[in-house]
């Protein structure tokens, strides 16, 4: 019974934040960017000019959101019936995942066979599955085999089953609760757990690190919903992300060869498979600036540009689906003709994107006929 009474039941869904649907829309349009291996687009993009890039911007807002809807739900509903909510999510990103790798693996097996590439589907991490498919299969299903591309999902769906014990603790013990995921994220940079990668892949995300950036984002969340106070606005702390931010842009400044490249402990600071915790501090102050300085509903956001980006970032999930096919096919194209990438990139790039666009105003537009079916029904 002290459960159902931790949140309160009086919660009303917030307006939407504008923000956020822009926000995931240019990520979705920079993860598109960084899949395809550019030279010319990638200087467009936030993660040539800092260590951390849209991957840890998606894994703590898809926490927010999530941690924002499970509140809700459990404050009408109560806990069991939020928890089997957030279980249907989890399902379907799972399916979502076997359904692109199946298509990504049927994809790479057809282009090795047409292209004059040897050796793609062993450089891509696929060849496990056509030498030993009776354990390749199973270590798919398991989210343990990884090749190219196939490494984001798994983190999510590991992050989301962690979702409602966390905002079990929270209920309990408060702002305690974070000292699980923090020291879970601790033990991970002090004695390196990872789960293991099968088949000759390794795991990209580490979700024993990542965790802390999901369940951040859902304490933020919850917080928000709420009641809580604003993000805090002190001028030391626009000084310290300052400073972060300057740190970042010199390790970035060292990859690119501009200066004497990081030492081995930076390097290991800003590590992204492990999320190192320079690389989680850029990643947060990055989040905290936007929050503060960027209002929720610009008259910008309502122009052209914005439009656009919002439409796709309201369908994040299925326009980074087709995304992972339409970059590799762009990066594959580089690889057959380099001499002409250049132009290459300036005409398939735009191309591509224009294609997530395109394919998320026709999500959209699939969704509103069912949105005034479903009122049909409501008012007969």
């Amino acid at each position: 019974m002290a459960a159902e009474q931790a949140v309160p039941v009086a919660l009303k869904r917030p307006p939407r934040d504008v923000r956020m649907d822009v926000l995931r829309g240019w990520m979705q349009v920079s993860i598109f960017i960084s899949h395809a291996y550019t030279v010319l687009f990638f200087w467009g993009i936030h993660a040539a000019w800092g260590i951390s890039d849209s991957s840890e911007q998606f894994v703590l807002l898809s926490g927010l959101a999530l941690g924002s809807v499970f509140t809700l739900k459990r404050a009408r509903d109560g806990f069991a019936s939020a928890a089997g909510d957030l279980l249907g999510r989890v399902r379907r990103l799972y399916l979502t995942h076997l359904v692109v790798f199946v298509l990504f693996a049927a994809m790479v097996f057809w282009v090795q066979m047409r292209v004059p590439l040897p050796g793609l589907v062993q450089d891509t991490g696929w060849a496990w599955l056509a030498q030993d498919p009776l354990r390749a299969v199973p270590a798919t299903l398991a989210l343990l085999y990884q090749p190219t591309f196939m490494d984001i999902l798994p983190l999510f769906v590991f992050c989301m089953l962690l979702l409602a014990p966390f905002l079990w603790l929270l209920d309990r013990f408060g702002d305690r609760a974070l000292l699980a995921p923090i020291g879970l994220y601790a033990a991970t940079q002090i004695f390196g757990l990872a789960p293991p990668g099968l088949g000759g892949t390794y795991i990209t995300f580490d979700p024993f690190a990542w965790q802390l950036l999901f369940l951040l984002g859902a304490w933020v969340g919850r917080r928000a919903l709420l009641g809580g106070p604003p993000l805090p606005r002190h001028p030391a702390l626009f000084a310290l992300a300052t400073a972060v931010l300057v740190v970042g842009l010199w390790v970035k400044a060292g990859h690119h060869g501009w200066i004497a490249a990081p030492s081995a402990l930076m390097e290991t600071l800003a590590d992204k498979g492990t999320l190192g915790p320079l690389r989680l501090a850029h990643a947060l102050v990055l989040a905290w600036l936007v929050a503060v300085l960027v209002p929720r509903d610009a008259p910008w956001m309502h122009g052209l540009v914005p439009r656009v980006l919002a439409t796709i970032g309201q369908h994040s999930l299925h326009v980074f689906c087709l995304g992972l096919f339409l970059s590799w096919g762009v990066s594959l194209a580089f690889e057959l003709f380099p001499a002409r990438a250049w132009w290459l990139e300036l005409v398939l790039v735009p191309a591509g994107v224009l294609l997530l666009a395109a394919f998320a105003f026709w999500l959209d537009w699939r969704r509103v006929p069912a949105r005034h079916a479903i009122s049909g029904s409501a008012g007969s």
